[in-house]
């Protein structure tokens, strides 16, 4: 059902970034899914298709590949399961951008061969973990059992640094087609290089200004009917983000009017700082009127579009 697609032995991460671009790893379910709150759909369909460029795993994920190992020796320590690393990239032969990079393979007595997935969690993640697994993860093993076709995965994670377990996890055939049904319309997108939905995430709005960086002096269009929905629903957003803004202000005020002269505030576990911020500015608009040739040489045209509604 699925074949080992390339070697990651000895492989560049910028390398494992451009074989993921051919395909859907387990990261991107959450995504592809709807439920990722860093990237979103648009994001990630700019990255497959090479708009823009995908970004490397931050410090956290470093820390977390480092400590792979003592999570692998210490989930055999307590189940006596051995975990034998695959190092490659695996591909679902019926759904071949269905791609999968897994933290190890286990032969279970019970559910025969199975994936092993190693986690890392701050100690603010703790109660994300306390009686089931995140969503994000469930869906990135759930993947990754959709590629392989096993039955079951174990997922260990290591929480704070001091805190560890593991959990087995079956194979639940729903989500397995909602993900197949999830991810083809994905790539469908891909291939044929036209982007999801756009969404209100700053991927989308830089799709958009660099799709269509500069209008047509002077022109128009007719708009269709569903225009006028979109209308009522960018107003109704707009007072809305009037008025949190104004309740954000007045309680920022009234905070500000406790702490007084203090610098910050503190009640239970939480912190409330007005300090004072010494800066300079470039006065741009002294220098045009001191040094007009000066200033001159300096600026450059820009564009942009103004988007409004009346």
């Amino acid at each position: 059902m699925y074949k080992r697609l390339v070697s990651t032995e000895n492989m560049s991460r910028e390398k494992w970034l451009e074989w993921r671009r051919k395909g859907i790893g387990g990261s991107d379910a959450s995504i592809i899914c709807g439920i990722n709150k860093y990237k979103s759909g648009v994001e990630l369909w700019m990255e497959k298709v090479g708009v823009s460029e995908a970004q490397l795993a931050g410090e956290a994920a470093y820390w977390g590949t480092l400590m792979e190992p003592l999570i692998r020796d210490e989930f055999t320590k307590q189940t006596g399961l051995q975990v034998k690393l695959e190092k490659f990239i695996l591909q679902n032969e019926k759904y071949p951008f269905m791609l999968a990079n897994v933290d190890g393979i286990i032969e279970c007595p019970e559910y025969g061969t199975c994936i092993f997935e190693a986690k890392t969690a701050n100690v603010f993640k703790t109660t994300e973990w306390e009686d089931r697994i995140p969503d994000e993860y469930l869906l990135q093993i759930h993947h990754y059992m959709a590629v392989t076709g096993f039955k079951a995965t174990y997922i260990a994670v290591l929480i704070g640094g001091n805190q560890f377990k593991w959990e087995l996890v079956l194979r639940d055939e729903e989500i397995i087609e909602m993900l197949i049904k999830l991810e083809q319309d994905f790539w469908q997108h891909v291939t044929n290089n036209t982007p999801p939905t756009l969404d209100g995430s700053e991927a989308s709005t830089q799709l958009l200004n660099s799709s269509f960086p500069e209008g047509m002096k002077g022109s128009s269009k007719q708009l269709p009917p569903e225009a006028l929905a979109l209308i009522e629903k960018f107003e109704t957003n707009q007072e809305a983000e009037k008025e949190a803004a104004a309740n954000k202000d007045m309680a920022a005020n009234q905070l500000k009017c406790l702490l007084g002269n203090y610098e910050t505030g503190y009640i239970e576990n939480r912190i409330v700082a007005w300090r004072t911020v010494n800066t300079e500015r470039f006065d741009s608009k002294q220098l045009n009127a001191d040094n007009p040739e000066i200033y001159s040489r300096y600026t450059v045209p820009s564009c942009f579009r103004r988007f409004s509604v009346k």
